[in-house]
């Protein structure tokens, strides 16, 4: 069975620069001023055998260098950044929560603090942080706002209680930075690379935590490092680190930006570790838009992305004065089984649906309704 796309219409909003002085870190065309873009829902596509798109909801948080984890069939996805919101004010971090049973986006309320000391166990609001799952534990390390800068401090989040804490850490802490990536390795969170704020510079070091003593300590690594770089993935595969995206067993690539030609991509490559081949993977059914600062989450045999920003579409794909972040979602689906092709079909060819058990039904509306988490969108064009 062949993978196939299938997800909401694209919901777009202007971004603004924000970040770092100087434009380090992002191009200076991030720094261009972004015009507002909207968008509505696609018609369920593709002709050719493809799978239809309308599989799951808009709607959701439009943001971009956010982080997020799966947990069970929950995508808990936190903070990044979204055209129009305050990241000069310190505030909560919020957290959105994708049910990729019922495809429902919801967030969760703010945590009551009393006092200074019980408010600063909360992140406040950022992008370009990290988050990884260890048992019921989300660490949430780095990213920035607009007027504190750079953080290097921990944050946990209890998935059962949905409760805050900072753990009492020891160690060489690495400085505080944003644009990094992490990922665990048994009960160590390693991290590498990212924009470091006080040594004004890009990095390629590599710092462990160990969760059991709560001690960092910096990687002496050896051989010839990855170049310093920001906004890059990592992984790990048995006991190996890979530095960019993995989805699954393979390591699965999706979209992009490259600077140098000034493009935005929407393809999508495998990469195969014990062999050391790429392979171009053309799914069935109309996937994303090009685009970059996307999030993805691996959900049982479906990888969930969503959110990251583009140029206009009447911009073309290497326009960067005029860019757009999103609200929509796609899953890609590995192992679609029947039930899941006919529901699609339903939808593609706007079959009579009155005859269907009610639970088909119910499905099918959670995947075409969409969710109201973002705000309206209103164009300064008109």
């Amino acid at each position: 069975m062949f993978p196939g796309f299938h997800g909401s219409g694209t919901h777009g909003g202007v971004r603004h620069a924000g970040g770092r002085p100087g434009a380090r870190g992002v191009t200076d065309r991030d720094q261009r001023p972004r015009r507002e873009a909207g968008g509505g829902r696609r018609e369920a596509g593709g002709g050719g055998g493809d799978v239809a798109v309308d599989g799951a909801p808009g709607g959701g948080p439009r943001r971009v260098n956010h982080a997020a984890v799966a947990v069970g069939h929950r995508v808990y996805s936190f903070g990044g950044y979204c055209s129009g919101e305050d990241y000069e004010t310190l505030r909560q971090i919020d957290v959105h929560v994708f049910n990729a049973v019922s495809l429902s986006w919801m967030k969760l309320p703010p945590v009551r603090t009393s006092g200074r000391e019980q408010a600063r166990e909360v992140p406040y609001m950022r992008y370009g942080h990290t988050a990884v799952l260890m048992d019921d534990t989300v660490y949430i390390w780095g990213g920035r706002n607009d007027t504190e800068g750079a953080c290097n401090v921990l944050y946990a989040f209890d998935i059962g209680t949905h409760k805050w804490f900072t753990p009492a850490v020891s160690g060489m802490v690495p400085g505080a930075r944003d644009g990094h990536s992490a990922c665990v390795l048994g009960k160590t969170m390693y991290i590498f690379g990212g924009y470091e704020q006080l040594a004004d510079c890009f990095s390629n070091d590599i710092h462990r935590l160990d969760t059991t003593t709560m001690a960092w300590s910096l990687v002496n690594a050896r051989g010839t490092p990855a170049r310093w770089r920001d906004f890059h993935s990592a992984t790990i595969i048995g006991t190996k680190m890979f530095v960019f995206r993995r989805q699954g067993g393979p390591l699965y690539i999706f979209g992009g930006y490259n600077a140098r030609l000034d493009r935005h991509y929407n393809d999508l490559w495998k990469f195969n570790p014990e062999s050391f081949s790429w392979k171009k993977v053309d799914p069935r059914g109309k996937g994303p838009c090009p685009r970059r600062r996307q999030c993805c989450c691996m959900v049982g045999d479906k990888i969930i992305l969503f959110g990251g920003t583009s140029p206009c579409p009447e911009q073309g794909m290497g326009d960067e004065f005029n860019l757009m972040d999103h609200s929509d979602l796609y899953i890609l689906d590995f192992c679609p089984d029947l039930k899941t092709l006919c529901k699609l079909a339903v939808i593609q060819y706007r079959l009579e649906q009155s005859g269907l058990p009610h639970d088909i039904r119910w499905e099918l509306t959670a995947m075409t309704t969409n969710s109201n988490i973002s705000r309206p969108i209103f164009s300064s064009h008109g």
